[in-house]
C-alpha cells in the first residue's frame, strides 16, 4: 500500500503560477531583438535573417575545439575568446542527420505524433558571387539560380549584423546564432569570383526551416573544388520576426502579442538544442 505522504502532489511552476523565461533564452532573445531593432535602414524590401548553425568553436592558434571551465551549455561574450567557428561537418554526420530528419518527417505524419508534421523540399541551386561595384564594400553580391533551369531565384547582398557563439561541452557540437540582412540588388556585371553548388534538403516545421546542405565551392580553374556539409535552423518569416519584435514588452498590446517574440525565440532555441543533442561522435 502506498504511503500518501510519499506521493508528490501537483506543484505550481512557481509561487506566481507562471514559469519565468530562463536567462539563457532571454539572452539570445535580447541579442536578436537588439540586432533587429537597431538595424540600418537599407530599404523596405530588405529581409532580416536569423539562423543558428551547428559547428565547432575552435581555438584560433591550435585549431582544436575550445575548452572552457563550464559544465553546461554557455553563451560566450562576443569577442571575449580568440576563436573561429567551423560549420563544416563530415559526410557521415550529414548522413546521420539526413536519416534522423527523414525518419522524424515520416513519423510526424502519423496521427499519434505529438507535434505538427514536418514538410520537406529538395533544392539544387547554384550561387555565383560577384564583387561589389564599391571597392570599400566588402559584402559580395550573390546571384542564386536553379541548377536545372538556370532561372534566377534571387539577387542579394548579405550584410551581417552580429553573431552569438554557444559552447556546448556535453555535446559533440557547438552552435552560433547569426543575424543578417538580405538586401535585394540589381544583377551585377562582370565575372563571378566564386561559384557554389548547393544540394539542399529543407525541412519546414511551423515557423522554422531546418536546412541540411552539401555545398561544392569552386573559386576558379586553378583551385580544386571544396565540399562542405552544413546544418542550420532559420526563422522562416522575416515579416513575423519584425512584427513580433516591434511589440515585445509593449503594454499597449495584448499579453500574447507582447510575449510572441520571446516565444518565437524559445522555439528557435529548442529546435537548435535538439539537433545539437543528436549530433553523433566524429563531427569532422
Amino acid at each position: 500500500m502506498n504511503n500518501p505522504s510519499s506521493n508528490l502532489p501537483p506543484l505550481s511552476v512557481s509561487i506566481l503560477g507562471v514559469e519565468p523565461l530562463d536567462d539563457f533564452i532571454r539572452e539570445i532573445a535580447d541579442f536578436v531583438h537588439h540586432m533587429v531593432t537597431t538595424r540600418p535602414n537599407m530599404g523596405p524590401d530588405v529581409k532580416v535573417e536569423v539562423e543558428a548553425k551547428l559547428g565547432i568553436l575552435r581555438d584560433r592558434t591550435s585549431g582544436k575545439r575550445i575548452s572552457l571551465p563550464v559544465l553546461v551549455e554557455t553563451i560566450l561574450v562576443p569577442d571575449g575568446v580568440e576563436l573561429r567557428f567551423e560549420s563544416n561537418m563530415s559526410a557521415m554526420q550529414h548522413k546521420h542527420f539526413n536519416t534522423l530528419l527523414n525518419e522524424l518527417q515520416r513519423r510526424s505524419t502519423e496521427p499519434s505524433h505529438p507535434a505538427s508534421p514536418l514538410e520537406y523540399k529538395h533544392f539544387k541551386l547554384v550561387d555565383s558571387f560577384y564583387a561589389s561595384d564599391n571597392p570599400r564594400d566588402r559584402d559580395k553580391i550573390r546571384v542564386t539560380r536553379e541548377e536545372k533551369t538556370g532561372t534566377v531565384i534571387e539577387i542579394t547582398k548579405k550584410v551581417r549584423l552580429g553573431d552569438l557563439n554557444i559552447y556546448s561541452p556535453k555535446r559533440q557540437a557547438d552552435w552560433r546564432v547569426s543575424v543578417t540582412l538580405e538586401v535585394p540588388v540589381p544583377h551585377p556585371v562582370g565575372t563571378p569570383t566564386l561559384t557554389r553548388r548547393k544540394d539542399r534538403i529543407c525541412y519546414s516545421h511551423e515557423e522554422f526551416n531546418i536546412d541540411l546542405t552539401q555545398v561544392v565551392s569552386n573559386a576558379g580553374p586553378n583551385n580544386p573544388p571544396e565540399t562542405l556539409h552544413e546544418l542550420e535552423v532559420e526563422i522562416a518569416r522575416s515579416a513575423l520576426l519584425l512584427s513580433t519584435a516591434s511589440k515585445r514588452g509593449d503594454l499597449n498590446v495584448p499579453e500574447h502579442e507582447r510575449n510572441a517574440f520571446d516565444e518565437l525565440i524559445r522555439s528557435f532555441v529548442n529546435n537548435t538544442r535538439i539537433l545539437v543533442k543528436n549530433a553523433s561522435e566524429g563531427w569532422h
